[in-house]
C-alpha cells in the first residue's frame, strides 16, 4: 500500500496527516495564550511562525541529511521546482492572511466554518475535474458527516454574526488551501516533488510574502511577560509549523486530496480538546456531538484510503503484464 512514485505507504502518509491535523490545533490554544500575554497581531504572529519554521527546517536539513537512495526518481528542471515552490508558498500565504483577515472581519466561529467546510468541498470537486478521483458513496457519506460535525463543534451554543465582506474572504483562504492541497497531491503523483525542499521553500515565500504585513502591523510585541511569549512563539514554530507541515505536504503527496482535507478537520478537534483541557472553556454538548461526528468522518474515510490502496497495490501487476 505504497505510492508508486514516492515510496511512501498509504497507511504511513496517513499518520502524517492525522498528526498534522492534531498538531495544527495546538497553535490555535498558543496563539492564545500569546494574545493574553502580549499585544502581538495575527499577522505579526503568523509571520514570526512561518520565519521561525523555515529557520527549524533549515537547520533540520543540515543536522538530519538523508541518504542518497539507489532508487531512480525523475529530476525536475530548476525552473518547474521553481514554479512548484512558488505557488505553493503563495497559496499558503493566501491561506493563512485571508483566514486571519476574515477572523478580523466576521469572527472566529463563522470563519473557521467557511474556510474548513468550504475546504473539502472545493478539494473534491477539483480533484474529481483535474485528476479524476472519486469519492464514492461512502467518502461523500464521510465529507457530509465532518462538515455536519464541524459546524456543531464551531457555531454550537455561540452567538456567530455572519458578515458578506468576511465571509469572502474565508472563501479566498480555502480557496489557496485547496490549490495549494491539489497542487501537492498532482505533483506527489509523478515522483518529482521533494516533501522536504518544497517545505523549506514554501516557508521562504510565505515569510517574505508576510513581511510587509507584519511591518506595518508591528512585529516586536510590548509585553511584560517576554520569556513566555518567546517560549510559545518558539513552540508555534516547531510543532504546529515545522513539524506539521513538513509531515503535511508529505502525506497529501499520497493520499486522496478529499481525504486529506477531511482528515485536516482534525486542527479543529484538537483545538476544542485544548480549549476545554487547557484553557478552562466548558464542555459543552455541541463541542461533544461536533467532535464525534468529525472522528467518526476520518476513521471512515481512513480505513476506506487504505482499502482503496491495498486494491491497487493487488490491480498494479495486472496492469504492468496487460499488453501493449
Amino acid at each position: 500500500m505504497s505510492n508508486a512514485a514516492s515510496g511512501l505507504p498509504i497507511g504511513r502518509g496517513l499518520l502524517y496527516l492525522t498528526v498534522a491535523g492534531a498538531a495544527w490545533g495546538t497553535g490555535g490554544a498558543a496563539a492564545s495564550l500569546v494574545y493574553r500575554a502580549s499585544d502581538m497581531g495575527p499577522v505579526a504572529l503568523s509571520f514570526w511562525r512561518c520565519a521561525g519554521g523555515l529557520l527549524l527546517l533549515l537547520a533540520a536539513r543540515l543536522l538530519l541529511r538523508p541518504r542518497p537512495r539507489h532508487t531512480e526518481r525523475p529530476r525536475l528542471r530548476p525552473r518547474t521546482t521553481l514554479l512548484r515552490i512558488g505557488i505553493t508558498g503563495l497559496g499558503l500565504a493566501v491561506f493563512q492572511t485571508a483566514y486571519f483577515a476574515a477572523v478580523e472581519a466576521t469572527g472566529l466561529a463563522v470563519a473557521t466554518v467557511v474556510t474548513l467546510g468550504a475546504g473539502p468541498v472545493l478539494i473534491a470537486l477539483g480533484a474529481r475535474l483535474t485528476m479524476g478521483e472519486r469519492l464514492g458513496r461512502g467518502g461523500t457519506a464521510a465529507v457530509i458527516g465532518a462538515l455536519a460535525g464541524l459546524t456543531v463543534l464551531v457555531l454550537g451554543g455561540e452567538g456567530a454574526t455572519v458578515r458578506p465582506w468576511g465571509v469572502a474572504l474565508a472563501l479566498v483562504s480555502a480557496a489557496g488551501y485547496s490549490v495549494m492541497t491539489l497542487l501537492t497531491r498532482w505533483w506527489g503523483r509523478d515522483g518529482g516533488a521533494d516533501a522536504s525542499s518544497t517545505t523549506v521553500g514554501a516557508f521562504a515565500v510565505t515569510t517574505l510574502c508576510l513581511l510587509p504585513f507584519g511591518l506595518t502591523e508591528g512585529l516586536v510585541p510590548h509585553t511584560a511577560e517576554l520569556a513566555q511569549v518567546v517560549a510559545l512563539l518558539t513552540y508555534i514554530a516547531a510543532i504546529p509549523t515545522a513539524l506539521a507541515y513538513a509531515l503535511y505536504f508529505a502525506g497529501a503527496a499520497v493520499v486522496r486530496s478529499a481525504t486529506v482535507s477531511v482528515i485536516m478537520l482534525l486542527e479543529p478537534v484538537s483545538a476544542a480538546v485544548l480549549a476545554v483541557g487547557l484553557l478552562g472553556e466548558r464542555l459543552t454538548a455541541a463541542t461533544l456531538v461536533g467532535t464525534l461526528l468529525m472522528l467518526g468522518s476520518v476513521a471512515g474515510l481512513a480505513v476506506a484510503e487504505t482499502r482503496g490502496g491495498a486494491e491497487s497495490s493487488r490491480e498494479a501487476p495486472e496492469e504492468e503484464s496487460a499488453p501493449v
